[in-house]
């Protein structure tokens, strides 16, 4: 199908990326958020990471100009009737999900297609809160979604093959390298890389070495662009928890499994940047 307006759930961190990087395709991109204040906030994000863009020379006045053009805030699900795919990008809870998706479904028109950004919940289980299960599909995108190149695009039991390379399409067509992953926790990325974040601090709470030596080594010793605690404290310790008992209950291995330390640090509030303290302090 033809895709031409786009709408996305929440502007947040990851939803107001994603609609940045929708707008900056061409596409007219409608955002929504629950209250105004969050949707102003939003906005403003996207236009001081366009202007920075400007500053550095690596997009013209006229290109910010257009992205900001291509987009419009709005509190309403139903002002969303118009697009032809819309993605969310709000709070990884099934049930609130849910009752997205029941306004959506009674307003999108009939060959809409509807995507989770979701990063770990399963896609077949969050396509049957829908109407339209052979029309909703996985589009995990990765933070920040403007500079990361890479989507997994994930298919339901009941993703239709046109809606499964529409998505493709689409993801393609905002500059992204998709690649197909698993209706399993973790996709592929997290499947890999939350087992090795865990282990990291496995092997800090038995006397490995520092946090500064430990990302420090795999910096220099690996060629990683950050160490496990600096990407820890990045995505935020809290996410990081979340994922891994979902993938726990999912897979019941020890590779899973939260250490203490991760859950003692988020019973402490320390979430990392986000937070101020993570495995690092942050002024």
């Amino acid at each position: 199908m033809k895709i031409q307006t786009v709408g996305v759930l929440g502007c947040g961190l990851m939803g107001a990326g994603i609609a940045q990087i929708s707008a900056a395709a061409g596409y007219k991109t409608l955002v929504r958020e629950v209250e105004e204040p969050l949707i102003t906030k939003g906005l403003a994000r996207i236009a001081k990471f366009l202007a920075g863009g400007v500053e550095k020379g690596k997009l013209t006045p006229e290109e910010k100009a257009r992205t900001l053009g291509n987009l419009t805030g709005t509190t309403r699900l139903e002002d969303l009737n118009g697009c032809d795919i819309v993605v969310e990008a709000i709070v990884e809870n099934i049930d609130e999900k849910a009752k997205s998706y029941a306004v959506l479904d009674s307003v999108l028109a009939e060959q809409a297609i509807v995507c989770s950004n979701t990063s770990s919940l399963c896609i077949t289980e969050l396509a049957s809160k829908t109407r339209r299960p052979d029309r909703f599909a996985g589009l995990h995108f990765f933070n920040p979604v403007p500079i990361m190149k890479l989507v997994e695009v994930i298919r339901g039991l009941a993703t239709s093959d046109e809606t499964y390379q529409s998505v493709f399409a689409f993801a393609q067509s905002l500059g992204k390298e998709p690649i197909t992953a698993p209706d399993k926790p973790g996709f592929i990325v997290n499947r890999l890389l939350v087992p090795y974040l865990l282990d990291a601090i496995r092997s800090y709470e038995h006397g490995l070495g520092t946090v500064e030596d430990i990302d420090r080594g795999m910096k220099l010793g690996c060629g990683y662009p950050m160490g496990p605690f600096t990407l820890l404290d990045f995505v935020g310790l809290d996410t990081t928890y979340y994922i891994a008992n979902i993938m726990f209950d999912e897979y019941r291995e020890p590779a899973y499994a939260p250490p203490p330390l991760l859950k003692r640090m988020v019973l402490a509030g320390r979430l990392g940047r986000k937070s101020g303290q993570g495995f690092y302090k942050y002024s």
